[in-house]
């Protein structure tokens, strides 16, 4: 059990702002093979009515003895009361995570880092496009979508895995596409069940017809997935303003603090996790940066 709790001010700016919440898992949905997904609720009441977060920021998960692990959150931002977060067993925190039961209370501040700029792109085509785990921090762009649907143009999902069972998500795929999403599959191996698309993600731009003076992409998932992704993208003549990446680097505090964030002269968990690509081409893919 913690025992150190703050006041429900942003962690970020309160005195302290390496002090965790304590807050308690609700649920453990399993998504796939070391993938599970965590709901859990603040303890504190007045926090859990103040917490805030915009689709594409993280918090530090707190396991006591253990350490923190950043991890974006995967649910809807219109919905704070609850927190998502989808987690891959990688690592000795989230695998001290898998051992947590329901009921049980780990430690959680933030939320830190940029957000995805769903204001700044309404009226204008959207093409999400992810693999892997990289789908869990565009989830909350797809829930703020479809619950304004209105406001923006067509809507492509573009998401692959390397297994039609590492999925995340499957289960709400047919209500995505019901409210307007056109959804893009593929598997780097597929079984005899899967009747999609094979190999990698990139290749799924083939079967668009994007309109590149009014398309924004959005993308998150390994590295070298993206480096591809965004050459397809500026091939299709869409400007790199207009092409958002979230970032992947070693955060141990949140908030620029310890400096392994740095991402040229940027730190991750400030300025990033989203970044636009017109930003970080200078340095974006060159070793050590």
């Amino acid at each position: 059990m913690l025992n150190t709790i703050l006041t429900p001010s942003s962690p970020a700016s309160a005195p302290g702002p390496m002090l965790s919440h304590p807050a308690r898992i609700l649920d453990i949905k399993e998504e796939a093979y070391a993938i599970a997904t965590y709901r859990i609720q603040f303890e504190d009441p007045a926090l859990r009515e103040a917490y805030r977060f915009k689709a594409g920021q993280f918090n530090m998960l707190y396991v006591p003895g253990i350490g923190e692990v950043p991890i974006s959150m995967s649910s809807d931002p219109a919905e704070p009361g609850v927190i998502g977060h989808t987690i891959r067993y990688a690592g000795n925190v989230t695998r001290a995570i898998s051992r947590l039961q329901v009921g049980d209370v780990m430690g959680v501040r933030g939320p830190y880092g940029s957000a995805w700029p769903l204001s700044r792109i309404e009226g204008e085509d959207l093409c999400i496009v992810t693999g892997g785990i990289g789908l869990a921090p565009l989830r909350p762009v797809i829930y703020h979508v479809l619950r304004h649907r209105q406001r923006y143009g067509r809507v492509y999902l573009l998401y692959g895995a390397r297994t039609p069972d590492d999925m995340l998500y499957e289960d709400e795929f047919e209500q995505w596409k019901q409210q307007g999403i056109k959804l893009f599959l593929t598997v780097d191996r597929a079984d005899a069940a899967w009747k999609g698309n094979v190999g990698v993600v990139p290749m799924l731009f083939y079967q668009l017809r994007l309109n590149p003076k009014k398309t924004t992409v959005l993308t998150c998932g390994p590295e070298i997935m993206i480096h591809f992704v965004i050459h397809e993208a500026i091939a299709r003549r869409i400007p790199k303003e207009r092409i958002y990446v979230s970032m992947e680097r070693n955060m141990k505090c949140g908030v620029g603090l310890c400096g392994h964030c740095q991402f040229g002269p940027t730190f991750v968990c400030k300025e990033g996790p989203v970044f636009s690509y017109a930003a970080i081409e200078p340095f974006f893919g060159v070793e050590e940066f």
